[in-house]
């Protein structure tokens, strides 16, 4: 039987848990608004403000910038990513802290400091086109997610398995797919999710690397902000949180793998 969590705990749980989603309530509260401006509570009841943001050409645009971007961030993230924990956690060479350090530090410097550095690199290569920049900016600031969650998985799977199977003749490619992938699976759709909602709702990166070709929808929110301030800004950001949630939503019934397991 397991034991009851106590009281001060729970307390303690519960009210971070409040404070985590308040603040996700109030846009999808004012989303809902028939009044013309944006007030909190809602007055009224309607679901205009989702179709005037969804039909917005600009909006279309940048979803489908945000979209693309973090798909393909997500993929490369997810081929660097994989290898690279895997040398990290199996292997043991010079330079391994060093490494692990350089890999995990978009994790510990600011994102903003990150995107101005990422500028000047680009600029002293002469580098030209925003999206591609952008791709390698959220590139690199994903990585980190992915490396942390497949070197978490590794660290609980059974290397003796692998030896067996090597023993038994099994080549590299079947002892990754048939050994390693099933105990490192639920590590590499959880890096694979955070990478993808890391890059979607990225400003600070997109900020400095993007133009008015490729500009995400973290950007036309802010650019929407300084223009007019009615409730389908507010639609516009309770839509990026149902669709974080959704994201995690289909991978736990798509792919069988609970939510719990992904957090843990």
């Amino acid at each position: 039987m397991s034991e009851r969590i106590p009281w001060p705990l729970a307390a303690v749980v519960a009210l971070l848990l409040l404070i985590i989603v308040a603040p996700l309530v109030v846009p999808v509260a004012m989303s809902i608004s028939d009044t013309p401006y944006i007030v909190f509570p809602p007055e009224g009841f309607t679901l205009e403000w989702y179709g005037v943001i969804l039909t917005d050409p600009e909006a279309q645009a940048s979803l489908r910038v945000s979209l693309e971007l973090a798909f393909l961030a997500t993929l490369l993230a997810l081929a660097l990513g994989i290898p690279c924990a895997m040398a990290l956690v199996r292997c043991r060479f010079p330079g391994r802290g060093a490494v692990l350090a350089l890999v995990l530090g978009p994790l510990v410097v600011p994102l903003i400091v990150t995107g101005v550095g990422l500028l000047q690199f680009f600029s002293m290569l002469g580098m030209r086109g925003a999206f591609l920049q952008l791709l390698i900016g959220h590139t690199v600031v994903c990585i980190p997610y992915v490396v942390r969650s497949v070197s978490g998985a590794l660290a609980t799977a059974d290397p003796t398995q692998e030896d067996a199977a090597r023993v038994l003749g099994a080549g590299p490619l079947r002892i990754f797919t048939r050994v390693i992938w099933p105990q490192i699976r639920p590590g590499v759709v959880a890096g694979g999710i955070f990478a993808f909602i890391i890059s979607f709702d990225d400003f600070a990166i997109s900020m400095w690397l993007a133009d008015a070709r490729s500009f995400p929808l973290p950007l036309f929110l802010y650019a929407a902000i300084q223009k007019f301030f009615d409730p389908s800004i507010a639609a516009l950001s309770a839509l990026m949180v149902f669709f974080a949630l959704g994201l995690v939503l289909l991978i736990e019934k798509g792919l069988g793998i609970g939510v719990r397991r992904i957090a843990g």
